[in-house]
């Protein structure tokens, strides 16, 4: 049969983020085990250098099904009126490479790295954390609101942005949607310092979140960065913090925030303390007291979309 192809609209109803917390859970526990075939992204820079095209396989042997992202990024597009991020996820049937569906990429990918998040603020931050600072104003701002209201029972959002209009304009809304206090901090240290957990959701190139800044105790999710030579935390956070990530293969060949530090002689391999799906697995061991600051650097896994593919794809 000729695949579906699912609109933001219909991804939103199938996949609720409550559910793909459930979903990521799962993904991350199937990495662990060692049944994903997880190939490092390859990408396709332009000879112009406007653009890329980036392609994201996997297959889920526990499932029966394998898929692949194609996702152009334009960081222009904006000045044309376009999104930065386009792109697909076709699912397959992994007996007989039948397609089986084909979604809109950006909407599964901000739903699910949200997801992801929770996943690891669950099982990282402190039980007792109530105040939150997103750094950040755009799509994943919001989405990451709704997940960690989802992973703890939070009580304060702290907003940071470079346009204050654009984080007021998130105040409003997620303040109206959650019914949440929600305040607008004019610089990124009055946002972090009392923050129980911290989610940089930027596209900065250079560190947003210092070090020094950070109190004992608090969970940071580190998002935004997502290439070698681009970061969000400076080597203070980084050293001061126990990381995790989602794969090893992507944090050792993408994550300008462990890879600037490392080459600097800062860090090392195993200055990583794990991968989420070994804790969540009892194969590695997270927090151990209140006062450890733990970092989440997700980088996102073809495997993430290919689960959450495969949850849609069940309710049809």
């Amino acid at each position: 049969m000729d695949p579906l192809f699912l609109s933001k609209e219909k991804i939103r109803a199938l996949l609720p983020m409550n559910e793909c917390i459930d979903v990521m859970e799962e993904t991350f526990r199937s990495l662990a085990r060692g049944d994903l075939l997880q190939p490092l992204r390859s990408l396709m820079r332009l000879p112009d250098k406007s653009g890329l095209l980036g392609m994201m396989p996997g297959h889920a042997e526990n499932i029966g099904v394998m898929g692949i992202k194609v996702i152009s990024v334009f960081p222009r597009n904006s000045e044309a009126g376009y999104p930065s991020h386009q792109g697909v996820v076709i699912l397959f049937d992994g007996k007989h490479g039948q397609p089986l569906l084909m979604l809109d990429a950006f909407e599964v990918t901000a739903i699910r790295t949200a997801a992801a998040s929770a996943v690891a603020t669950r099982i990282l931050a402190r039980e007792n954390s109530e105040v939150v600072a997103i750094i950040g104003s755009g799509e994943q701002a919001e989405r990451h609101i709704e997940s960690m209201l989802l992973a703890r029972k939070i009580n304060q959002i702290n907003v940071w942005s470079r346009t204050e209009r654009n984080a007021r304009a998130l105040l409003e809304k997620v303040a109206e949607r959650f019914g949440i206090s929600v305040a607008v901090k004019t610089n990124v240290k009055d946002a972090v310092r009392n923050a129980d957990i911290i989610c940089t959701v930027t596209a900065s190139a250079d560190p947003v979140v210092f070090g020094d800044w950070i109190k004992e105790g608090t969970h940071i999710n580190a998002v935004g960065a997502c290439t070698p030579v681009t970061r969000e935390l400076d080597t203070v956070a980084m050293k001061r913090s126990k990381l995790f990530t989602d794969c090893y293969e992507s944090l050792f060949n993408e994550a300008g925030d462990f890879l600037i530090p490392k080459n600097e002689g800062d860090l090392a391999e195993n200055d990583v303390h794990g991968e989420i799906g070994e804790v969540l697995e009892g194969l590695k061991r997270g927090r151990q007291d209140d006062k450890e600051i733990t970092i989440f650097k997700s980088l996102g896994i073809a495997a993430e979309d290919i689960f959450s593919a495969w949850h849609i794809y069940k309710k049809l």
